[in-house]
């Protein structure tokens, strides 16, 4: 169906006056805008009303073949879905968010009688408490290693722990009370974890009140030594609860503050859980020319907090545009109460100012570093003598340890550097060990073949990581495919694999391209290949893991899968199996003293070869 074909009359007689979202589809069917709306009648005929129309506006309308619609009952349900949709199809013209990574925990477990204090992410699986999210897991670490300097909880693994026979390293440095072997009895151990929840849950003031109490009875029994513990313990609380405690918050804020100019925008958040600042964490959505900060912010929080645990309350630097419609679907999601807030004073201004001065120097630096990237792209249409600059490129790389577990990575750079959604890795099978050429034949092959397919975009540039038999095998593998329309260049390690000395090795030339001294474009090539390279190493150094892990013990009679799974978590991997003894090994339920045997003859076996 061609744009000029679609009736937007006759389209527009048959629309609704319910709530609802609409989706706008170009000539090839892919969607290129979403949108709700309180009366679905009146908000699709605003965009045919020209008179009005803004440039972005006419531009959008123009390239619609066909708009669907799905009627909601109120407009709240209809936000939800737009949100949702947009998220996960991330139509051209809409605001869109592109970070979407899980956020880290602290965990404290329940189930153990000395319960272990840890990092967490992924779903709540476990019996425990969750404190959280934190911004980062640097944040999260941060935290571990404030608490372990002053309550002595454990944060070892369970196999590490359950395989413990005397106190490690932790013990002496006084950041552990060794529960492993019994050197702390269990009700001081409850305490230490009850005086760790209180600080997780924002009652450091309380905690502080209880240990002078404790300070003050062990200094009057006599106990000095006990008395100056908890006097050390106090003054690290009061160090740590002026860092990071917001005066006058106790409950969950998050504080979000929106910059945006050329294009291009900048959500800061900032973490407040039980009243502390747990760090915070910026956002660059995917935002047009004419958007605006209120609109940038609303879009944001209606796709931020689809799937995430909403707090109590959100202050914001603008004013969002349907602010109540955005707190009441929230609420419901939460099962809550949402307030959001603008007009703040004091300490809350403080550090909304604090959310938007870190916005603006983000977007600032994004913003330089985006110019300097265009002009890299530039000086690539420029070496290469390409007719436009180029917008996509993609570089494949090839990983393997002496021909095994082969894995090829697909890494993929725009003008706004790297976009890891359409990052791919390949599993290569069938072709001899260690033959590069076949690998690349075979990645490239099955990248584009999903292109065809309408999976992803095409690439302006191919890059291969290797000399003139790589690219001829990724000429061939396109030429199979009937795609001619992609440039391939070959990246091939100069003399002693030296950046800035790599010969750039085009289809057709038999003498590597004489690239300018200095040219930023070599910069980029660099960039790219090396994210190539490293994508390729870390997916091939998981296959060659779990490879290992299996065949070794998928050999022994009689350790099935389950046995296998309980091991490997018991001992903490592999390694820590190998090195295990009969009688250890023999411990675990369901392995009995004859498999033990038949484990240990494996490996001990292997060692002497």
């Amino acid at each position: 169906m061609q744009p000029g074909e679609f009736d937007a009359k006759a389209f527009l007689k048959t629309l609704t006056q319910r709530p609802g979202i609409y989706k706008m589809l170009d000539e090839k069917g892919e969607i290129i805008y979403i949108g709700k709306a309180k009366n679905l009648k009146n908000r699709v005929s605003s965009y045919f009303r020209t008179q009005n129309a803004s440039p972005k506006q006419q531009a959008m309308v123009a390239k619609v073949a066909g708009i669907e619609v799905t009627v909601t009952h109120t407009e709240g349900e209809a936000l939800l879905l737009e949100s949702q949709l947009i998220k996960r199809h991330k139509p051209r013209y809409n605001i869109s968010l592109r970070d979407d990574k899980s956020y880290p925990y602290v965990f404290i477990s329940s189930f153990h009688d000395f319960p272990q204090l840890t990092f967490h992410r992924g779903a709540k699986k476990r019996r425990g408490k969750y404190f959280g999210p934190y911004p980062s897991a640097s944040a999260v670490k941060e935290t571990l290693k404030l608490l372990q300097k002053i309550f002595p909880v454990r944060q070892c693994e369970d196999s590490y722990y359950s395989a413990r026979s005397r106190p490690c390293l932790q013990h002496q440095i006084e950041r552990c009370t060794a529960p492993c072997v019994g050197l702390v009895i269990k009700e001081q151990y409850a305490n230490d974890v009850e005086n760790t929840i209180l600080f997780l849950e924002g009652q450091g003031g309380l905690l502080i009140d209880r240990l002078v109490v404790k300070m003050e009875a062990a200094a009057a029994q006599l106990e000095f030594e006990q008395a100056a513990a908890y006097r050390d313990q106090i003054a690290r609380l009061r160090a740590v609860l002026e860092k990071h405690c917001v005066e006058g918050e106790k409950g969950d804020v998050d504080i979000l503050a929106c910059a945006a100019k050329n294009g291009a925008a900048c959500v800061q958040v900032f973490f407040i859980r039980n009243g502390q600042h747990l760090g915070n964490r910026q956002f660059f959505p995917k935002v047009g020319d004419e958007n605006q900060p209120e609109e940038i912010l609303q879009a944001f929080i209606a796709q931020y907090y689809l799937d995430k645990t909403v707090p109590h309350e959100l202050i914001v630097s603008h004013a969002l545009p349907e602010s109540a419609l955005v707190a009441e679907v929230l609420a419901e999601q939460a099962k809550h109460a949402v307030a959001i807030a603008n007009n703040v004073r004091g300490e809350r201004m403080k550090w909304l100012q604090m959310a938007i001065t870190n916005a603006d120097s983000a977007l600032n630096a994004r913003l330089a570093d985006r110019q300097g990237l265009q002009g890299r792209f530039f000086s690539l249409q420029q070496e290469l003598g390409c007719d436009i600059t180029p917008t996509r490129l993609e570089c494949f790389d090839i990983s393997h340890t002496q021909g095994e577990q082969t894995v090829a990575s697909c890494v993929v750079f725009d003008r706004e550097g790297p976009v890891k959604s359409d990052y791919r890795r390949f599993n290569i099978d069938g072709i001899n060990a260690g033959d590069d050429y076949a690998a690349i034949h075979q990645a490239v092959f099955r990248r584009f073949s999903r292109l065809k397919n309408g999976e992803h975009p095409a690439p302006d540039i191919l890059l291969i990581d290797g000399g003139k038999g790589q690219v001829a095998e990724a000429e061939k593998a396109l030429a199979e495919l009937e795609i001619n329309d992609v440039m391939i260049v070959g990246v091939a390690k100069g003399p002693d694999r030296k950046a800035g000395m790599e010969k750039i090795i085009l289809v057709g030339n038999k003498q590597p391209l004489d690239v300018t001294p200095g040219a930023s474009a070599l910069l980029l090539i660099q960039q790219i290949r090396d994210e190539a390279h490293r994508f390729a190493i870390t997916g091939h150094r998981q296959r060659r893991g779990k490879v290992n892990k299996q065949s070794v013990l998928e050999d022994i009679a009689g350790l099935g899968p389950k046995r296998r799974q309980v091991l490997l978590k018991q001992f903490g991997g592999l390694q820590g199996v190998s090195s295990a003894g009969v009688d250890a090994l023999a411990s675990i339920d369901g392995i009995s003293r004859q498999l033990a045997q038949r484990i240990y003859d494996t490996f001990h076996h292997q060692d002497g070869h």
